[in-house]
């Protein structure tokens, strides 16, 4: 139970928590030994008005990689409010935000948009961003009774657990991703070049294992010292991205979380990725998110 201290200023004022109650008073239930835990006795409308909660509940996110909240009952204004606690929001250039809050994305996923399926790949958001988001903050508007739920894979410690032959193998390595062989795939071609120029394909080298969906291929693997035959490059270097993929399936690195209404998932972008499961036809799924400016890999 939350402990509270009364306010002293005049009788009949209401009780007011103090931030060492606050923080007191947070409960954390890890979800697996490697990622993921819940938080409760927190209310983030609340929080994104004490510095203080907002630098514990940081820390918390940083140790689990993503940390979930029930019964979030709070306005759009909240949500934004809280988000950039954690930096400037960034608006998504296919994905329209709500006109009165930027940087608050509605994923709205209906009977109407049964072919819509960019989410039910493991994916980190926006690698194809020169600077690809630092987090993100997701609250469920609106969920299906049963189905719709969303995993996240921990890729540090994938990437830890890689054969130390891999690590050898990959440590100078870059990869390209791309917004124009995604998102605009489907786009008629003057749309999708456009597309591409406002997001020129993206590298990075991070040593977390920074492959996704968007990952079309290796940008310096054909070297001497890799290709001693043609087959060593293709299909070569594409069977070890396929591998390098791959580990964001293994379970032991994932937890998987069940929506309600209300909830709310914040994660970590960098060293994560997610899976939003769509099993929930005809049902309806709508979700807000809120994307947080990263900083470019290096």
């Amino acid at each position: 139970m939350t402990t509270v201290t009364e306010a002293v200023s005049k009788p009949g004022a209401p009780a007011r928590v103090s931030s060492t109650a606050r923080l007191s008073a947070i409960r954390v239930e890890p979800l697996t030994c490697t990622i993921g835990a819940e938080i409760s006795n927190v209310n983030i409308g609340e929080a994104a008005r004490d510095a203080d909660l907002m630098g514990e509940i940081r820390a918390l996110l940083l140790k689990h990689k993503v940390i979930f909240f029930r019964d979030q009952d709070i306005s759009r204004a909240d949500h934004v409010a809280f988000a950039r606690h954690f930096g400037e929001l960034e608006d998504h250039p296919v994905v329209g935000s709500d006109p009165d809050h930027p940087g608050l994305v509605r994923i709205y996923k209906s009977p109407d948009s049964p072919n819509d399926r960019y989410e039910n790949a493991w994916h980190t958001d926006a690698t194809w961003r020169d600077k690809p988001p630092f987090g993100c903050v997701l609250r469920c508007v609106e969920c299906p009774e049963v189905g719709g739920d969303t995993m996240w894979v921990n890729m540090a410690a994938a990437y830890e657990r890689l054969p130390e032959h891999v690590k050898a193998q990959i440590a100078g390595l870059r990869a390209r991703h791309s917004i124009e062989a995604s998102f605009g795939a489907a786009m008629p071609i003057e749309k999708r070049l456009a597309l591409k120029a406002q997001f020129p394909d993206a590298e990075t080298g991070e040593k977390v294992l920074f492959v996704n969906a968007f990952t079309t291929h290796f940008t310096n693997f054909h070297t001497a010292e890799n290709v001693r035959f043609g087959q060593d490059y293709s299909p070569g270097a594409s069977q070890l991205l396929n591998y390098l993929i791959s580990q964001a399936y293994v379970p032991e690195f994932q937890v998987r979380w069940r929506l309600r209404k209300n909830s709310v998932a914040i994660w970590d972008n960098r060293c994560t990725q997610h899976y939003a499961v769509q099993d929930f036809w005809p049902a309806v799924r709508n979700l807000e998110r809120a994307g947080i400016i990263g900083d470019r890999p290096v």
